[in-house]
């Protein structure tokens, strides 16, 4: 990770041992993604953060995870992509006016500041939601309320991601319902986050976000 973000980690630094070794040492719990993409989003100095995207927690197929939230490696075809992240090209398409990308890859979207930040940041393979409870939350919850003086505009999708930020205290958020298949319909369409970002950082005199994927 950048070193930018070890300040906000160093309280922390008994918490996350603990929880890397209790990771590391089980026997029969293998997690994703592996330990050098664990904390891949903070790759992103923190001062180049430009906007949030709030995601659960890693996908728990290993050929995807890969510690960016919602993003997996260029190597998965596009007919393979998860359903969400379909759904989320539909609206980045729709929204924006621009092609299909040609990977489900979004560290284009990191290197122009969105910070791509799960909640939880690993998981079990073929296990969803199966960390959730184990400490990460203290952990990305410290990164993220380090961000709220900056007033960025983050992106949640879903309830639980709206609610986590707005407790945080983050007043620029552009929340709907997720983009998974069962609730995608139920607003996710139509809800414009990408443009929305940009225009709230117009609105602050800030450069816009480049969402264009190659």
């Amino acid at each position: 990770m950048d070193k930018s973000w070890d300040a906000i980690l160093k309280p922390l630094t008994r918490e996350l041992h603990n929880l890397l070794v209790e990771l590391e040492s089980s026997p029969t719990d293998e997690f994703l993604p592996s330990n050098e993409n664990i904390f891949r989003a903070l790759n992103l100095p923190r001062d180049q953060v430009k906007t949030i995207i709030i995601g659960q927690d890693p996908y728990p197929n290993p050929e995807m995870a890969e510690g960016l939230a919602f993003s997996v490696p260029p190597s998965i075809a596009l007919t393979k992509l998860p359903p969400s992240l379909r759904n989320i090209f539909t609206e980045y398409q729709n929204d924006l006016g621009y092609p299909q990308p040609t990977s489900g890859h979004l560290g284009e979207w990191v290197e122009n500041g969105v910070l791509l930040l799960n909640r939880v940041l690993t998981v079990t393979p073929g296990k969803p939601f199966s960390h959730k409870g184990r400490g990460w939350q203290k952990v990305t919850d410290a990164i993220l309320a380090s961000l709220v003086p900056q007033n960025l505009p983050v992106i949640a999708w879903g309830k639980p991601a709206e609610n986590a930020v707005r407790q945080l205290g983050f007043q620029n958020v552009i929340a709907s319902p997720h983009p998974s298949p069962l609730s995608a319909y139920r607003g996710f369409f139509g809800s414009r986050p990408f443009s929305k970002v940009n225009e709230m950082l117009k609105r602050q005199s800030k450069e816009p976000v480049n969402w264009l994927l190659e």
